[in-house]
């Protein structure tokens, strides 16, 4: 299988990574943008031609892009893995707590709060020299970590009602504040807290006007300007000040974007009318249906068209402050689309699945002069990011687990070692728990009551409609024993009520 189409990066300064004189020269600036409920193909680059991306497609061109992008099905634990570098049995986060169903007989309920046993890619990179920001959705907290100190959880955890701040308090304490960016080691946080949506400061919540995307914020993390008028531009220029106050150098940007999560609101009159008026996208369905699923999903395409402007505000800036060319760029998305916002009629499933619908998101990679240009057909997944960042920061001898493996030989036009990606989600949202195993063209789901099994080869069935485990039963056995033997290699837990015993 062709796994590239670009060229061989220049490796001169890789070879600063064993040299810690050196390495702490060269290290590279990195800037992380992480959108939210972005789906695969939401942005143009992609294959949309319903939403509007042309900063980020003029990007993609500049960059190399990941065709075959994972991440976990829902928020909590892809952020927990992206950022601890470790699969979800580690830090217990299965899917956001909230969302789950059943009883603790068919689930292991999540955790929302990751401990701090498992250290975040801030740590090691404050202790290399890197000045680092938070801001945006951070998600890793509970609002009651407390009640999370006794395992297995007897029911899945709940959070306060919208409006609702009695938790403030407790959350500024140092108790608590281990859990949050600063604790974490990051120097700034703007934004970040246990909430998974900008409307929670809004009694209505999803009903509030602007639903915590338009001034004012009600974040209790995001001091009020006088300036503000939306969400994502005030998160950009945050970045953007921590970039000119630290341009000397290196520093770290971890920029999560709340958009495009729910709630849809439009970002302005003229961008929605614009949507309302365009053809829809036949080939994904996006901008198609009823006048409802229209307005929601227009409303949607604003937020997605002022993620992308922001994305230029920060390689405009980087451009102008004379940093691009030592400044690493990545973009991507925490899980996909919501089915409740976005569609794409070629993928099964939505956010909350663990079928390609669910778990395929968009990212890129950018080093001007550095990376050169292409597509890159290998899987990656979130946890990968974690080593990547050691390695590009020439951070050697990390002593913590990571579960993922540093991209950089992908970014070197180099293949990466063969692999096969793992997901463990042990409670209940849209699937029953589950493990997956993706290899080569394969994937194999094993749901966790009685073991029965989905094959699907995504080469030739990307939509998933043809589930092959009877008519290739070699195939089928020969990755559940790999996925049985990762999970008693790993102690990985299963469902009290399961009846595998791995």
């Amino acid at each position: 299988m062709k796994k590239f189409s670009h060229g061989v990066l220049r490796t001169a300064l890789w070879v600063a990574a064993g040299l810690a004189g050196s390495a702490q020269a060269a290290q590279p600036n990195i800037v992380f943008i992480m959108a939210d409920d972005l789906g695969m193909q939401d942005v143009g680059f992609m294959g949309s031609t319903y939403f509007e991306t042309p900063n980020l497609d003029a990007l993609a061109k500049q960059s190399l892009v990941f065709d075959q992008s994972y991440m976990y099905p829902t928020c909590s634990p892809s952020r927990a893995a992206l950022l601890t570098g470790k699969q979800s049995f580690r830090t217990g986060c299965y899917t956001v707590p909230v969302l789950e169903r059943g009883n603790g007989n068919d689930n292991i309920f999540s955790k929302w709060t990751v401990g701090t046993e498992h250290p975040v890619y801030s740590k090691p990179l404050n202790e290399a020299g890197y000045k680092l920001i938070h801001l945006g959705k951070w998600h890793i907290v509970g609002p009651n970590p407390d009640e999370e100190t006794t395992l297995p959880l007897a029911k899945k955890l709940g959070q306060p009602p919208n409006g609702n701040l009695d938790w403030l308090p407790a959350h500024r304490t140092p108790e608590i504040q281990q859990y949050y960016p600063l604790g974490r080691g990051f120097h700034e946080n703007v934004g970040g807290t246990w909430w998974g949506d900008p409307a929670r400061g809004y009694d209505k919540g999803y009903n509030a006007p602007g639903g915590g995307y338009q001034a004012p914020f009600k974040n209790p993390f995001i001091p009020e300007k006088a300036e503000d008028e939306w969400l994502t531009d005030r998160l950009t220029s945050d970045a953007i000040d921590f970039m000119e106050r630290h341009k000397a150098g290196p520093f770290f940007v971890n920029l999560h974007f709340y958009a495009p999560h729910k709630p849809s609101v439009a970002r302005n009159e003229a961008s929605m009318e614009h949507f309302m008026k365009k053809p829809g996208d036949p080939a994904t369905g996006q901008g198609m249906g009823p006048a409802k699923k229209k307005k929601e999903i227009a409303a949607y395409a604003t937020m997605v068209k002022a993620v992308d402007e922001n994305v230029k505000r920060i390689t405009d800036y980087l451009d102008q402050a004379g940093l691009r060319e030592n400044t690493i760029l990545f973009f991507t998305s925490d899980n996909g689309f919501n089915g409740l916002q976005s569609c794409n009629a070629n993928l099964r499933g939505a956010k909350g699945y663990i079928y390609e619908g669910g778990i395929r998101v968009p990212a890129l990679v950018n080093w001007p002069k550095t990376i050169a240009p292409g597509r890159c057909e290998e899987p990656i997944q979130g946890m990968d990011y974690f080593p990547t960042f050691l390695e590009l920061a020439g951070i050697a001898g990390y002593a913590g687990t990571l579960d993922g493996d540093s991209l950089v030989p992908l970014m070197q036009g180099q293949p990466m070692k063969e692999r096969a990606l793992f997901w463990h989600l042990a409670s209940t949202y849209k699937n029953p728990p589950c493990s997956v195993i993706r290899k080569g063209d394969w994937k194999l789901i094993q749901f966790l009551k009685e073991g029965d099994i989905e094959l699907y080869n995504l080469r030739t069935d990307l939509k998933e409609e043809h589930n092959m485990a009877a008519g290739n039963p070699e195939k089928a056995q020969a990755l559940l024993k790999e996925l049985v033997a990762w999970r008693k290699a790993n102690r990985v837990p299963l469902p009290p009520s399961s009846q595998l015993e791995f």
